[in-house]
């Protein structure tokens, strides 16, 4: 996996962005995007640990709490006098909001795309689960030897126990139930974005989880399925670049923390 780049000049004094993958894919999911945003705002695209051509370290348990912790760590010890702005895709965005909390005033906002949830639904996610395994064992993974494929390839090279335990992990009641309460602990601003024809992620439970977070932003982008970053990156970017733009210009340093009389607590968001 390539380190946290260098600051260049055309980006000094913006947070660099951070874009984390949903599951199966890589970071190369987002170079459409990043050639929007790019020379004026700087992406980091990592492969998630097991994930692309990043392999999982050994030690580095399959649960989003830890994937959360490793991209807060790794954030800390390369870029440790860079703000962050997170952008989340998918499973990428329950990382992200796993990460969040560890990051401290170094993190300045977050973008989820494609990211909701927080209501434990037994069948379909046993349905998912169980589609999951069968094609992390029926796919050919031979294929990604196959020049050409490089658009395809990455969930051919998704490591089968990363997969496998992200997926199980996602989809448990408890980690379900935990995302309300990790989006109403955030205390910077936040941009939720929903595809109004996404099969995957339904804009209304992208709705449901940006309503534990106070003061968030919701956006939907009218025709987008699950990826926008590949079908629209052009609308996408400038959807991204004005939130930002406008919320680093209103809050300067991160908000701040939420007060202790916020209707939002670990307890009550742990029913949603």
């Amino acid at each position: 996996m390539d380190g946290v780049p260098a600051v260049p000049s055309s980006t000094a004094g913006r947070p660099l962005l951070v874009a984390l993958h949903g599951w199966l894919l890589s970071g190369n999911l987002w170079q459409p995007l990043a050639r929007q945003l790019e020379p004026r705002w700087q992406l980091w695209t990592p492969d998630l640990p097991g994930f692309g051509h990043h392999p999982r370290p050994r030690g580095l348990p399959v649960s989003l709490a830890s994937y959360g912790r490793w991209l807060a760590e790794t954030l800390q010890r390369q870029a440790p006098q860079r703000p962050i702005v997170l952008i989340g895709h998918s499973l990428g965005g329950s990382v992200a909001l796993h990460a969040a909390p560890q990051l401290g005033p170094q993190l300045k906002g977050l973008v989820q795309i494609a990211a909701g949830g927080g209501v434990y639904q037994p069948r379909p996610f046993s349905l998912v689960r169980r589609s999951g395994a069968l094609f992390l064992k029926l796919r050919p993974s031979w294929m990604a030897r196959w020049p050409g494929l490089e658009a395809i390839q990455a969930p051919l090279l998704a490591e089968v126990h990363a997969a496998r335990g992200l997926l199980a992990c996602s989809t448990r009641r408890a980690a379900v139930r935990q995302l309300p309460c990790l989006a109403a602990q955030l205390t910077v601003p936040s941009l939720w974005i929903a595809g109004s024809r996404d099969a995957v992620m339904a804009p209304r439970y992208v709705r449901h989880l940006a309503g534990y977070c106070r003061g968030h932003q919701l956006a939907e982008l009218e025709g987008a399925g699950h990826l926008p970053m590949r079908q629209m990156p052009e609308r996408l970017a400038e959807l991204i670049e004005a939130w930002l733009n406008e919320s680093l210009e209103l809050t300067g340093e991160a908000a701040p923390p939420q007060s202790a009389t916020s209707p939002f607590s670990c307890r009550s968001a742990s029913r949603a």
